[in-house]
């Protein structure tokens, strides 16, 4: 029998991804959805609701609640951040 070789991995995005930088995006606007819909459950929000109040419709707010990351780009949730008045802030670090 031959042995499978493990990989290691920082996270799941550097699993999935096929370069560094494709990793590095899916891990923002992972980062970015998952702020988002804390504050969406926080508020305690229908998603109609923050749909009005993030400027998008239901069924994105729907997309947003279920991780769906590829439907979104760093610059909607970043817009759709500023819609809720918050602030994006970045922060770039060695890998």
């Amino acid at each position: 029998m031959k042995a499978v070789a493990k990989n290691a991995f920082a996270n799941v995005w550097d699993a999935i991804a096929d370069t560094p930088e494709e990793a590095a995006n899916l891990n923002l606007r992972y980062e970015l959805m998952e702020k988002i819909a804390r504050i969406i459950r926080q508020k305690g929000w229908t998603q109609a609701e923050a749909a009005a109040r993030c400027g998008v419709s239901q069924p994105r707010v729907n997309d947003l609640l279920r991780g769906r990351i590829a439907r979104f780009s760093i610059d909607a949730l970043v817009n759709i951040a500023a819609a809720l008045g918050r602030k994006v802030k970045l922060k770039l670090e060695a890998a």
